[in-house]
């Protein structure tokens, strides 16, 4: 990776993007291959509408990717002595997000000892300085929080992000499609204000994304599974934290899936189910049931991510971000409960 630190920015980018997506392609049939001879599949049925067993360790091929060329770049590409623990903290909390997805994966965990698994790496964040201290909010200006309230918020916004990515993991290709696309806009803000050396990790993380949909868009050959959605889910937090904060941007390309997870953990909380049980609620699923396919919901999610995610990137003001991510909220707040009300007319 000394190479890429001496290759002229342009070439640097697309080297740390494509080095990745060539390894998940070259991982990721293995790790199918080796969920079938070990019995990591995704049984047909559920919430799932998939005809046959599919393995559910696609969080190999993403992860291996990612950490691999992330850690070439820590040890061997020029990077500023202040970013280190924070980068170091990125890869040691996807590390230990893997590891609590594939325990996830190999013996279906409760609930419990998954939030307690997130937990733990929001502490790994915290200890690595990967915290929300400083924010720019419309009415309020700039904002240096107090300890008390930065761990807190960051111990919601990495918790929060990893369901957010579980929950979104419903049809074939989204939640890694959405992950990208999120990455690729996080590190397009990050050269924008002359962050490159840690653009190279966004765009690492994307490029890992990337190489693992050919083998995820529908028909699925592999599933995300629980490890590649806390890899997904830690990946955006830590990446939408680290210098410059990003969580404008996470917050406009997430907005569809996080007033889904917000609906959801309402609507089984009034019926009395744990927010964390699965159903066929999800907006997503609610539009394949109305008769949408796959290759219909997939990309109209991927376009209104990039849209709503690329204003951040033409539009300084606070006011242009809140007002576009509010009507986006809404939008989906109205859509959902028009949904609702049409299931129990039926």
């Amino acid at each position: 990776m000394r190479v890429i630190g001496s290759l002229a920015p342009a070439s640097a980018y697309l080297l740390a993007f494509l080095i990745p997506a060539a390894l998940a392609l070259a991982v990721t049939p293995l790790a199918a291959w080796l969920g079938k001879r070990w019995g990591l599949v995704a049984l047909p049925g559920g919430r799932r509408q998939h005809p046959q067993p599919v393995p559910r360790v696609g969080g190999v091929g993403i992860f291996v990717a990612f950490l691999a060329v992330s850690a070439a770049l820590f040890f061997f590409a020029p990077l500023d002595p202040a970013h280190r623990l924070p980068i170091s903290g990125l890869l040691l909390g996807t590390a230990f997000a893997f590891a609590v997805g594939l325990a996830d994966d190999w013996k279906e965990l409760p609930a419990a000892p998954q939030f307690i698994g997130q937990l733990i790496t929001a502490g790994i964040a915290l200890a690595t300085t990967v915290w929300i201290q400083e924010v720019t909010l419309p009415f309020f200006g700039f904002q240096h929080f107090p300890w008390y309230v930065t761990y807190p918020l960051t111990i919601l916004w990495v918790t929060g992000m990893m369901n957010t990515v579980n929950f979104l993991d419903g049809l074939d290709g989204l939640a890694a499609g959405v992950a990208a696309i999120a990455a690729l806009l996080f590190a397009a803000h990050m050269i924008k204000l002359d962050q490159a050396p840690i653009a190279l990790y966004a765009l690492a993380f994307a490029g890992a994304c990337v190489g693992f949909l050919p083998f995820n868009m529908a028909p699925a050959r592999i599933f995300l599974g629980s490890a590649g959605t806390m890899v997904l889910g830690y990946g955006l937090a830590a990446l939408s934290i680290l210098a410059p904060a990003r969580i404008a941007t996470a917050l406009l390309v997430m907005a569809i899936p996080i007033a889904d997870t917000a609906w959801q953990i309402v609507n089984r909380w009034r019926s009395g189910r744990s927010p964390f049980s699965g159903d066929r609620g999800h907006l997503h699923f609610r539009l394949q049931d109305l008769g949408w396919s796959q290759q219909r919901i997939v990309p109209l999610y991927w376009a209104f991510c990039a849209l709503f995610g690329g204003l951040s990137l033409f539009f300084d003001s606070r006011w242009a971000k809140l007002i576009a991510f509010v009507a986006l909220i809404a939008v989906v707040g109205g859509v959902l409960v028009a949904l609702s009300r049409r299931n129990r007319a039926q």
